[in-house]
């Protein structure tokens, strides 16, 4: 049976530090992707590979997700801070440390995307300084909630200044994620030729699987789900806004 290469590709990697993802495996008998050609791997495939810059905007989807939580908590705090489960946002606090920041920020973005683009030149070239400034911002506000969140309760003396920096965090990288996937990926993609981002996609795969033991996004999108069904926000069709007033 032909497989994808996400399938393939092997390494057993440590965790990442503040998050444990449930259900990882040791790795399979599958053969080695370097025994098969791309067109081998892809044969059989529904919808193909993903590519590396799919991969970059869909795990800009589960930091989203994880804004989302931020976003719906920030109003329930002001409203009583006593019925909001600490614990719920520290696991969201750990993910997006774990999956966001030392994963896909260092690992990827800072590593191989700002300094491709920074070195291209053009209009694209003066985003990555203010995208690292935006990223080092993130990680002080992640340790503050990780802070505050520590105890068995939220109170109400620090609701207001906990349900603020969540709200600045989820601002900024609204903005940042989306700017990253109009230009910068973009401008990234058009450093490489096809081979070279293929090959790049295959290293950015590699990396995950030493970061988290096997397919990183795969638990980061369980464990946000089971963050989202823990608080109520699990029903898509909550969101979905009234009919305009006439």
């Amino acid at each position: 049976m032909k497989i994808a290469r996400r399938d393939l590709l092997a390494g057993i990697g440590g965790l990442s530090a503040g998050l444990i993802f449930s259900g990882c495996g040791k790795g399979d008998n599958r053969s080695s992707p370097k025994a098969q050609s791309s067109s081998e791997r892809d044969e059989g495939a529904k919808g193909g590979e993903v590519t590396a810059t799919e991969d970059l905007m869909r795990e800009h989807g589960v930091l989203r997700r994880a804004l989302l939580v931020y976003s719906e908590v920030a109003v329930k705090l002001r409203g009583n801070a006593s019925n909001v489960s600490p614990d719920s946002l520290q696991k969201t606090a750990k993910l997006f440390r774990a999956f966001g920041e030392d994963y896909h920020e260092k690992k990827l973005e800072e590593a191989y995307i700002f300094p491709a683009v920074k070195q291209a030149g053009g209009a694209a070239a003066a985003l990555p300084d203010i995208l690292l400034t935006q990223h080092q911002r993130g990680r002080e506000i992640t340790d503050y909630i990780l802070s505050v969140t520590q105890g068995a309760k939220l109170g109400q003396s620090n609701a207001e200044s906990l349900a603020r920096a969540m709200e600045t965090l989820v601002r900024m990288y609204r903005a940042h994620a989306a700017r990253e996937d109009t230009v910068i990926f973009s401008a990234w993609k058009q450093t490489m030729t096809a081979k070279q981002l293929d090959e790049i996609g295959d290293k950015f795969e590699e990396i995950e699987h030493q970061q988290f033991g096997e397919d990183g996004f795969e638990q980061a999108v369980r464990q946000i789900s089971e963050i989202e069904n823990s608080l109520g926000l699990s029903d898509l069709n909550q969101f979905t806004a009234p009919q305009p007033a006439t």
